[in-house]
């Protein structure tokens, strides 16, 4: 199968980044998160960054596929662990660390994002190991680490039945879990394990719903990768409504058409952690705009820091959230209250070295990763030339007989 070049697409990293610098903004608990929170419409730096990440390991690894399925399940499947290790990382400092600083300086901040590991240290320890407990903040890593596990079935699924059926597929089950497919597969798992985790303890996304965002970003991907980009041609029309949807739902978000039309009145059907019905009408008109505007957005966003911290988005999520903990510790009060003398976000000098510090951090760590990223791929550039050079020393003396021998005549 003669497939088409694949170019090198800096411009997906660089997305990657920007939707890294947008999540920081919105966890760190300052003032900028109140702007950057959903600022024009229903749609979230979680939804982009897991599209994306989707997009790429589709676009990467669908090539490979098709002449060396086990090498791709493989390779998917050492990148799920080593996610995994970072998760287990993060949890050890939460547990240990976090954990000890909320209880002896009685942040409840911190306090609030542990209670059920604090109250049953047992059984979230075994729960969190098994990906079943994930507390807040930590709860993005176990869905991807879940996704991309599953990745190669679903790339030779498609491979095999095409991705109609498997589009079809994640459709029927993005609509079984707004009927409450969660709910009937926590109380089995509960039923099996004998680990009483509440529902709301298992993180807050809704995996069966966010797997029609994953599915939707390989099926991208991939066809970009093997065939016509699935979104080449949009017709003015399409452009034209998916833009006056975009401008509906940014004014539900701001108030604009009363209290019949705002998030509050319309609810489940606006929910981020299961994708709601509207919520993924307003993510698909989104990616529609965007992708019309491609030409121009993505001028402003191929830029530094962005292309270099989403070259290097594992190690850097796992750093922002280090820092979120960090800010997180220097509120102080009941941050659901509102007595006098207590805050729920950082202001002034506070939050502004917050800020300095965490993206320098962030920056440092991408910088250090892509470097070792670079010296490794020179290094296997330059062992794989040796190797070729080796090779051909070798063909060259059995092709060719001693001197000795070839001066005498036959």
């Amino acid at each position: 199968m003669k497939l088409p070049h694949l170019e090198r697409r800096p411009e997906l990293d660089a997305l990657r980044g920007l939707f890294l610098v947008w999540m920081t903004l919105t966890h760190l608990p300052t003032r900028f998160s109140d702007f950057v929170n959903q600022p024009i419409g229903y749609v979230s730096s979680a939804e982009g960054f897991v599209f994306i990440s989707a997009l790429l390991v589709g676009r990467l690894y669908i090539r490979e596929l098709l002449q060396n399925a086990p090498g791709v399940r493989a390779k998917l499947w050492k990148r799920s662990l080593k996610i995994y290790g970072y998760h287990l990382l993060m949890l050890a400092l939460a547990f240990t660390v976090a954990a000890a600083f909320a209880v002896h300086t009685h942040r409840a901040a911190i306090g609030n994002l542990l209670n059920f590991y604090l109250a049953h240290p047992g059984v979230a320890i075994i729960g969190s190991v098994l990906l079943l407990y994930c507390p807040p903040l930590l709860d993005i890593l176990p869905m991807y680490i879940t996704f991309l596990f599953f990745t190669p079935m679903l790339l030779s699924a498609a491979v095999r039945f095409g991705w109609r059926k498997i589009l079809l597929a994640s459709g029927l089950l993005w609509l079984m879990a707004q009927f409450g497919l969660r709910d009937v597969v926590h109380n089995w798992i509960v039923h099996i394990t004998h680990l009483q985790i509440p529902l709301q303890e298992t993180g807050a996304f809704n995996l069966f719903a966010w797997q029609a965002v994953w599915t939707a970003g390989l099926w991208l991907g991939a066809k970009s990768a093997v065939d016509a980009f699935p979104l080449k041609e949009v017709s003015g029309r399409l452009v034209a409504v998916s833009a006056a949807i975009c401008v509906f739902f940014i004014g539900v978000r701001h108030n604009w058409f009363g209290e019949h039309l705002t998030q509050q009145a319309l609810g489940m059907q606006l929910d981020k952690w299961q994708i709601g019905p509207l919520r993924l009408l307003n993510l698909i008109a989104f990616t529609i705009v965007v992708y019309w505007l491609r030409k121009y957005l993505l001028r402003v966003v191929s830029i530094e820091p962005f292309l270099t911290l989403g070259r290097a988005s594992l190690r850097v999520f796992c750093a922002h959230v280090f820092f979120v903990f960090i800010g997180l510790s220097l509120l102080y009060g009941d941050v659901d209250g509102g007595a006098p003398g207590e805050i729920e976000q950082l202001h002034g000098k506070t939050a502004a070295a917050l800020l300095v510090v965490t993206f320098t951090a962030l920056i440092l760590v991408a910088m250090d990763e892509v470097r070792k990223k670079r010296a490794d791929h020179n290094r296997r550039r330059e062992a794989a030339s040796r190797i070729e050079t080796d090779s051909q020393i070798e063909a060259s003396s059995q092709a060719e007989p001693p001197a000795e021998l070839a001066n005498i005549a036959p």
